[in-house]
């Protein structure tokens, strides 16, 4: 553990949870670096690491002042969330309703781009039974068939974010066979419609 680290998730975990809202000055160098018993380089460290994941803006010669970081963070604030609990309400359902914007358009783009090879491994991972591992493989091959970096690196933030709920993961793996087969099926085929079809019944978030 780095000596900025008890820094960063206090003041992270304060932004986040609430406890400083956007517009607020955080605790001066000197009252943080006496708390936390570490030297001012620690706690520069920090804060920039606050800075870079869009939580703070740091004004050289006046106060770090805490953002909305609804407004200036990115996908990695979403792991922040659910990893330490700070989740509002409606993050959930706003984080399975990206994956299945996602999901649905990605099935189309691998039934588009993917290679022949690309899309007989989809098939072969659409069979059932699944459990929860298996389908986030068969996600996986579908996004990388689907030929989009951004679509990749949005995915693998939902994984991460998904195993620190791994009853979630499991609830969303489907029960029946048959939109998992027709998934597989359509990719394979090359039938871009069909596939997004599936996609958007597989991926509908749960009440």
């Amino acid at each position: 553990m780095k000596a900025s680290d008890p820094v960063h998730e206090r003041l992270r975990g304060d932004i986040l949870a609430g406890r400083l809202g956007p517009g607020d000055a955080i605790p001066s160098e000197r009252v943080l670096a006496e708390e936390f018993g570490v030297g001012r380089h620690a706690v520069r460290e920090a804060v920039k690491r606050l800075e870079q994941l869009g939580l703070v803006r740091i004004s050289h010669g006046g106060a770090t002042r805490v953002l909305d970081w609804r407004d200036s963070a990115g996908l990695d604030v979403l792991l922040d969330l659910f990893a330490t609990g700070h989740t509002p309400p409606d993050l959930l359902q706003a984080a399975l309703e990206m994956r299945a914007t996602i999901g649905t358009d990605a099935a189309r783009l691998c039934a588009i781009r993917g290679d022949a090879e690309q899309r007989a491994e989809v098939a072969r991972l659409a069979t059932p039974p699944v459990d929860a591992d298996a389908y986030g493989a068969l996600w996986r091959a579908i996004v990388t068939g689907a030929g989009n970096l951004a679509y990749r690196l949005a995915f693998n933030s939902l994984v991460e974010a998904l195993a620190e709920r791994p009853e979630l993961a499991a609830a969303l793996v489907p029960r029946g066979g048959d939109d998992l087969r027709a998934l597989g099926d359509a990719i394979a085929a090359g039938d871009a419609d069909a596939a997004a079809a599936v996609a958007t019944r597989l991926l509908a978030p749960p009440a």
